[in-house]
């Protein structure tokens, strides 16, 4: 009887044997990743072994690995029924949610899956694999973590675990938590040592975090052939960029460029030519960014890059426009394109579609939660529609003896992205020290401002300026009217009107002069940073006399970073009477000069700006005379809402006053921005669905 059992389990063995063998081509076939051959196998195979669960098993992994993960479900679910409670059915049905992207429906099958089976690798796994793509990233690490206790040198694990960490560090990037998100990716050269994805995210990290040495150090690891090398040249160039170095970005991108053309890699070499016409624009080199973006356009029609590039030369040469053309069309191409999501709102911005531009920040934000670009982008919208109230103080002394303080309180609150009012106070008091003449002004304005259109600006603002001298006091209306508007690209116009009351000094106040500017200024820039700016006023006054004002600058900026712009300025003014006795009213009054004007930072919150000018004047048949102008100011950021600056100025141009003169102004600005966000912010959220 013995010897019987023996003889059937002995021919079961041989069965089973003789089956494994022959379905080993097919186990190959999944092993190589070439499913669909294996769905054909096993399909085959089941006609003459249906009931074979090892082959029913493959067939539904070849099928859901090949594109059909909800046939697969099926499957799985069939053979369920036959085999409750069996393991290997259950973990192959619990994956097929995984191929499929379902991990929500994964995720308690798995968390059922380790209870029952705590003791298995493959359930461990799955369970940590499914919390990494819910982007629960902490759990699913201390998952992998028990699957790897069970089989600490499983290479399948170290895998998962390395891009647990890859996004779990990037999580903590998109939150600015870069100190986290380093530990995380330093981790992973633990079990992967100089991994390139691990070091392509540092060398990232660094570059958000603008460590830039760091980032090249880098990049420097990563460089390790060929390709690597070229991959390594290109960040090194962004890096270059964002420390202010273009024209090291472009000699590092050139480079890149020239090693490119050894390899064939299409990919890469689209990304180095990216790269490197990125620099031209840089460094202003739009011209032959234009010709060789055009070339490349004829071999790859319609793609993202070209676009990209096509956008960004738009917003550096003026053509914001184009730009938004472009980028919709990226965004048309892949809806989910960080460049083309965050590209248009900049674009919008550089429209003056200020709420359109808000539209496209928040929809980046949709799909790249807390993204720090995004978010400051949204951030500078709401600080430039702000509520603010601004203290301007300042003393001023000249060598005609004359002294004067002012203080002006202005209060801007927008109401709209199109609309804004204004209130402003000034109080003005000066004295002549010699003659002891004392006076003071009181000046109260309304003010609104309104976007016609956009790049369309109107702006109004009507008051009271009450002035006392002596005993002695009197009221006058005053009125500034201004359009300001962009009739071409790159070109500013503004035309206005200006009913003021001289101020100047306590004998000026007691005259009680109205002036009544008429003026028109326009300044052209370029994309070779050249630059033109005129300003013509007529000046009817109320005491009959009139004046004629040609002020025109020709200047180049030489450096971006710090800007260091010089020029020459030209100034003609002439009244049509002279009463020398009263102010300066010269027949004809010519001033020549050259100056340059500096602007950049001393630390991350504070910045600096210096100017001088020097040159000639003659006033009417008098021998020409020296003149030297000069400003300084420094600004810090106290925190997000409050800054302040300090200034000096000095001056012997004529002025007002007389030829000869030196004027000196030291003075203290505060700005605060007395809300959070714009007074519309809520509003305008709800109303647009953001």
């Amino acid at each position: 009887m013995n010897r019987n059992y023996l003889t059937i389990f002995f021919l079961f063995f041989i069965l089973f044997v003789t089956a494994q063998t022959k379905m080993q081509p097919g186990f190959e076939l999944l092993e190589k990743g070439q499913f669909a051959e294996a769905e054909t196998f096993f399909k085959t195979y089941l006609e003459t072994d249906p009931t074979n669960k090892t082959a029913q098993l493959c067939y539904g992994r070849a099928v859901g690995l090949s594109g059909e993960p909800e046939k697969a479900t099926g499957l799985f679910q069939t053979l369920l029924k036959e085999y409750p409670g069996d393991f290997e059915i259950e973990i192959n049905y619990n994956e097929s949610y995984l191929w499929a992207k379902d991990y929500a429906t994964a995720e308690p099958l798995y968390a059922k899956l380790v209870k029952d089976y705590p003791d298995k690798f493959g359930a461990l796994l799955g369970y940590a694999n499914t919390l990494s793509n819910l982007k629960k990233y902490n759990k699913a690490l201390e998952w992998v973590e028990k699957a790897l206790i069970l089989d600490p040198n499983n290479e399948s694990a170290k895998v998962s675990r390395k891009y647990m960490r890859l996004g779990y560090a990037n999580a903590y990037v998109n939150d600015q938590d870069y100190a986290n998100g380093r530990k995380l990716l330093e981790a992973i050269f633990i079990d992967f040592p100089e991994d390139t994805d691990a070091l392509q995210n540092l060398a990232n990290l660094y570059l958000i975090t603008k460590e830039v040495e760091k980032a090249k150090d880098i990049y420097g690891r990563y460089a390790v052939a060929a390709k690597d090398s070229i991959t390594a040249l290109n960040g090194i160039a962004l890096a270059e960029h964002i420390a202010e170095n273009d024209k090291t970005a472009l000699e590092v991108s050139t480079e890149a460029k020239l090693k490119v053309a050894r390899i064939e890699n299409t990919e890469l070499t689209e990304k180095t030519y990216d790269r490197y016409i990125q620099a031209l624009i840089w460094n202003q080199k739009f011209v032959k960014a234009r010709k060789l973006t055009d070339s490349l356009e004829n071999h790859y029609p319609n793609r993202n890059w070209i676009l990209a590039l096509n956008a960004t030369l738009g917003l550096y040469t003026g053509s914001p426009s184009k730009s938004v053309l472009n980028y919709q069309k990226i965004l048309k191409n892949d809806s989910t394109s960080f460049d083309g999501n965050l590209g248009i709102a900049n674009a919008l911005f550089g429209s003056d579609r200020i709420i359109p531009a808000y539209k496209a920040a928040f929809k980046t934000l949709e799909i790249f939660k807390n993204q720090k670009d995004a978010t400051s982008f949204i951030e500078k919208l709401n600080v430039m529609h702000t509520p603010t109230i601004e203290e301007h103080a300042a003393y001023t002394f000249d060598n005609g003896n004359n002294s004067a303080f002012f203080t002006n309180t202005t209060l801007n609150v927008p109401l709209s992205t199109k609309f804004r009012t204004t209130l402003s106070y000034l109080y003005r008091t000066t004295e002549n020290t010699v003659t002891g003449n004392q006076a003071n002004s009181h000046v109260l304005v309304a003010g609104l401002h309104y976007k016609l259109f956009p790049k369309v600006l109107l702006k109004g603002i009507l008051g009271l300026n009450n002035s006392r001298f002596l005993d002695e006091a009197y009221t006058q209306p005053v009125l500034d009217i201004k359009l300001s508007l962009q009739p071409f690209k790159v070109q500013n116009l503004e035309l206005g009107y200006q009913r003021e009351i001289q101020n100047f000094n306590a004998e000026l106040i007691e005259r009680e002069i109205v002036l009544n500017n008429y003026g028109l200024a326009y300044n052209l820039g370029t994309n070779f940073n050249l630059g033109w700016y005129t300003q013509l006023m007529y000046t009817q006054q109320s005491d009959a006399n009139s004046r004629n004002l040609l002020f025109t600058s020709l200047y180049y900026t030489l450096l971006k970073k710090p800007a260091l712009k010089m020029g020459v300025n030209y100034q003609y003014v002439s009244f049509k009477d002279q009463v020398p006795s009263i102010y300066f009213s010269p027949e004809t009054y010519y001033a020549f000069e050259i100056f340059a004007d500096i602007r950049g930072k001393i630390s991350e919150k504070t910045t600096y700006m210096a100017s001088a000018a020097t040159g000639l004047q003659k006033v009417e048949d008098d021998p020409n005379t020296n003149i030297f102008r000069a400003e300084a100011n420094v600004q810090h950021q106290f925190s997000k809402r409050l800054s302040g600056s300090i200034y000096g100025k000095y001056s012997n141009i004529a002025s007002a006053t007389a030829a000869g003169f030196e004027f000196t102004e030291l003075g203290v600005k505060l700005k605060w921005l007395f809300t959070k966000k714009p007074l519309f912010f809520n509003k305008m959220v709800k109303k647009e669905g953001l």
